[in-house]
């Protein structure tokens, strides 16, 4: 490696691999240092991933435009971009289709790769990064396998691995090589064999769902839709909080207090129904905990933390990860119409029928079900142990990550870099987004991630020193 030039792999182009690629750009081109990053992802487009690749219009952003902005200096830059785009004022409250984002990211990188020019350059790779060996010769930094059996040496690397695929460990042992399974929906292609005249089972009633269900739910099909507990996430404000109901002065529990889940619980209720009282409305007692959540994720005693996982996590989760007025209208259309039916089940048991167009289904609640196809909504895995991808796989076993906390994502340092399996922090890897999912808990949304990409590009810039030849 040429010791005067920065050389950093990234590995995933979706929404965090394009944000990190565009802050290190942009941290070089401040710092004037020579950088080369390498975007390596096998998909044709940057800045999609499984998160903005969906070409389906009803599925929108779960927030309004005018906090999407992938640029931490300018707030509006996603407005402005799409004001650009349409030839008018672009409305910071709308909820807008998901492609949009993918095309801004793509094109934010290039305008981050265009301010850079002379300085730092970004080189797109149609390949996967399927291992990363330790430092083998004088120079340090990292090599990294690729798929086609290609190798990159790096000074550092960065792990943007994104929404990994859902699990499927709740599947029957009947259904788990079943052709009427679709075991990840985002996949291209996913949703072209569902028979367009049976009806389909939804596992999962999250946002995933909710998706599925407006692409699925039409006159002659009926879209069944179970989980546990049988919730679907609540829906945003159609309009601002009003203004306070009296003039009481109300007390702020300070993030100090919360210091283990019944305390929290006690605070965040005290705060909703106080919101609610003063202003018609919860939800900002939720918003405003957001820029807290990793503090108080790590103040939880262990056992705290692994009894909200067991028993408080979908009831957050509804509060917190909500649905654009206008997708929960169409779901409470369908609903009334008989076209989605949600209910808390679980499979008990499933065979194929019809000779293999179909399967049965038997549920927890009693009812019996014929579908063509049952969809697995339930989320993205965050156990990485638990995960087939070669690259994690590869990761835990050379003892370069560890999982996180509760075996969530992997071990980081707060800035990111990956904690080894003997504590160390050695090997210059460093991770956003998902894959820190144990350490910080909030840590999927674009604020979350814009930060993240902005601290280790700047770690990056500062640390990833380059050793003499």
């Amino acid at each position: 490696m040429n010791p005067d030039i920065l050389r950093v792999v990234v590995a995933g182009a979706g929404a965090a691999g394009t944000l990190a690629a565009a802050r290190l750009l942009d941290a070089a081109a401040r710092t004037s240092r020579r950088t080369i990053v390498d975007l390596v992802d096998p998909a044709t487009d940057t800045g999609r991933g499984l998160a903005y690749s969906t070409t389906d219009p009803r599925h929108l952003l779960n927030v309004p435009a005018g906090r999407m902005s992938a640029c931490p200096d300018a707030s509006d830059d996603f407005v402005r971009w799409l004001s650009a785009r349409e030839g008018r004022d672009a409305d910071p409250d709308a909820y807008v289709p998901r492609a949009l984002f993918g095309a801004y990211l793509a094109d934010s990188l290039d305008r981050s790769a265009a301010a850079a020019y002379g300085t730092a350059a970004v080189r797109r790779w149609h390949d996967r990064v399927v291992a990363v060996d330790r430092p083998g010769h004088a120079e340090g930094g990292v090599r990294l396998r690729l798929r086609t059996g290609a190798t990159m040496d790096a000074h550092a690397a960065v792990l943007a691995l994104g929404n990994i695929a859902p699990g499927s460990a709740w599947l029957p042992p009947d259904l788990a090589n079943s052709p009427r399974v679709v075991a990840d929906p985002w996949r291209p292609g996913a949703l072209a064999d569902v028979p367009a005249d049976r009806d389909v089972l939804l596992v999962g009633t999250g946002l995933t769902m909710c998706d599925m269900a407006l692409t699925l739910a039409h006159q002659g099909r009926t879209v069944h839709a179970v989980s546990r507990h049988g919730l679907l996430p609540q829906a945003h404000a159609t309009e601002a909080p009003a203004a306070p109901t009296s003039p009481q002065t109300e007390r702020r529990v300070a993030v100090s207090e919360l210091s283990d889940l019944t305390q929290l619980k006690r605070g965040v209720r005290y705060r909703a129904a106080l919101y609610r009282r003063l202003y018609g409305d919860w939800r900002p007692a939720v918003d405003e905990l957001r820029p807290h959540i990793p503090l108080l994720w790590q103040q939880l005693p262990a056992p705290d933390q692994q009894r909200f996982l067991a028993v408080e996590l979908r009831e957050w989760e509804v509060h917190r990860h909500r649905l654009p007025p206008a997708t929960n209208r169409t779901l409470a259309a369908a609903r009334q119409a008989g076209l989605l039916i949600v209910c808390a089940a679980e499979i008990t048991a499933a065979h194929p029928a019809d000779g293999g167009r179909a399967i049965a289904v038997q549920l927890s609640d009693g009812r019996a079900l014929t579908v063509g196809a049952v969809i697995n909504c339930t989320g993205t895995e965050n156990r990485v142990q638990e995960l087939a991808d070669p690259l994690v796989r590869d990761l835990l076993t050379t003892g370069i990550a560890a999982p996180g906390p509760h075996g969530l994502g992997f071990d980081t340092t707060s800035e990111g870099r990956l904690v080894e399996a003997d504590g160390c922090s050695t090997v210059p890897v460093w991770t956003l987004g998902q894959l820190r999912r144990g350490n910080l808990w909030e840590t999927t949304a674009i604020p979350e991630i814009r930060s993240q990409a902005g601290e280790l590009a700047w770690a990056l810039m500062h640390t990833a020193v380059p050793a003499p030849v």
